[in-house]
């Protein structure tokens, strides 16, 4: 029987983002974001717009696959798809969606995208508006359970308890982030540096996160392009090829008022595995990591459930020297990541994976053949992809 897998079948030949702002600053509205970021990532790709003919997103993304196709006057529309799921558990859902419509001639080019203008819109990490609650939100606003870092600190704190992690932990991960910003000026934190004084000085949000802990809100838009991997080469950048795609969560992930038989999860149980086993990889062959912060202890989760070290190990293991670049056993969002770069609900995240395949990052791991995406810890669904250079298919 022929193995079904997406292993090697297509790649990301384009990139591109739009400036990022602080939320509610950009100038431009969500759906002019949307297309500057896709228009950037043709020009990179060196290829004319009206070559593509479809669209991926996630998370409820206002910006209609309809509208784009107009406004950029494409021939044909023939693929439109979002990942379901809030939080950046879509980010590489969404590519994994793109990748199987190429990948089984549903669409030859086809654009993943995430815009964001906060300013037109309600930010995402306040309490919803309004006098009533429906839904799982009927079940934690009474008790004052409301904005994301209310309902996720309880997932993290009893994984924190239950395998004793010390606040050292959730720090380096802040200051790995920021230090790697600090070489990116297209990161919102570039020319603002985090110290460990500084880290342990800031304020508390909701225990056991302070304020660097928790991710960014921002405007701005990212995209990349799919297509088939026996035409990568006609492009004018290096392809960063899909090598695994995986999404899921486990038995009763989505149980509502916190009552999943797992509860200390990032909700990867289930997902690493088919990630690895179709990548044909093993958590070793990893040469950087960009994981989606939503608040740190996520990140921690997520790199345990991954299997780039134990619960035992996190103390020992997540320490500052060992998540920077370019010399750490594990470097961590060499961009900046979500806390430090931008939120662009993680869709940089698979931006800077392609420039680590590419050698192009402003914080490049030597050599990188091997680049993770990890997307949406705590959320269900979540999803992860490995990115991979041509020798990795060999």
């Amino acid at each position: 029987m022929t193995e079904r897998t997406l292993r090697g079948k297509v790649a990301i030949v384009g990139i591109g983002e739009t400036t990022y702002y602080k939320h509610g600053k950009s100038p431009d509205p969500e759906f002019m974001l949307a297309l500057k970021a896709i228009l950037a990532a043709c020009a990179d790709a060196g290829i004319d717009p009206r070559k593509i003919d479809g669209f991926a997103s996630y998370s409820n993304d206002r910006n209609d696959p309809s509208r784009l196709a107009a406004a950029l006057g494409l021939p044909e529309l023939r693929f439109s798809n979002m990942q379901w799921g809030g939080g950046g558990g879509g980010g590489s859902g969404a590519v994994a969606n793109a990748a199987a419509a190429v990948a089984t001639g549903v669409a030859d080019c086809v654009v993943v995208f995430r815009a964001l203008a906060q300013g037109q819109f309600q930010r995402f990490g306040a309490a919803p508006p309004g006098g009533t609650a429906s839904g799982e939100a009927a079940l934690n606003a009474p008790y004052g359970v409301m904005s994301p870092a209310q309902r996720y600190a309880m997932r993290a704190m009893r994984f924190i308890h239950e395998n004793r992690i010390e606040p050292g932990a959730q720090r380096a991960i802040a200051l790995a982030s920021y230090h790697h910003a600090q070489r990116n000026p297209r990161a919102v934190m570039y020319g603002k540096p985090l110290t460990a004084e500084a880290y342990d000085a800031s304020r508390w949000i909701v225990e056991p996160w302070r304020l660097f802990d928790c991710c960014m809100e921002n405007d701005g838009a990212a995209a990349l392009i799919v297509v088939p991997a026996e035409r990568a080469r006609d492009f004018a950048k290096k392809p960063a090829y899909l090598l695994a795609a995986a999404q899921g969560s486990e038995y009763r992930n989505g149980a509502r008022c916190h009552n999943a038989p797992l509860y200390a999860t990032s909700s990867f149980t289930t997902v690493a595995p088919h990630l690895y086993t179709m990548a044909h990889l093993q958590p070793a062959d990893v040469d950087v990591v960009q994981s989606y912060e939503n608040f740190t202890g996520g990140v921690l989760m997520s790199l345990v459930e991954h299997g780039f070290f134990t619960a035992e190990e996190a103390n020992d293991f997540l320490v500052p020297e060992n998540l920077q670049a370019p010399g750490g056993k594990l470097p961590l969002n060499t961009s900046g990541g979500n806390l430090a770069e931008c939120y662009m609900h993680g869709l940089e995240l698979q931006v800077e994976a392609v420039r680590q395949i590419r050698n192009e990052s402003t914080t490049q791991v030597p050599d990188a053949q091997v680049s993770m995406v990890i997307s949406g810890p705590m959320v269900t669904p979540v999803s992860s992809l490995i990115l991979g250079s041509e020798e990795t298919l060999q």
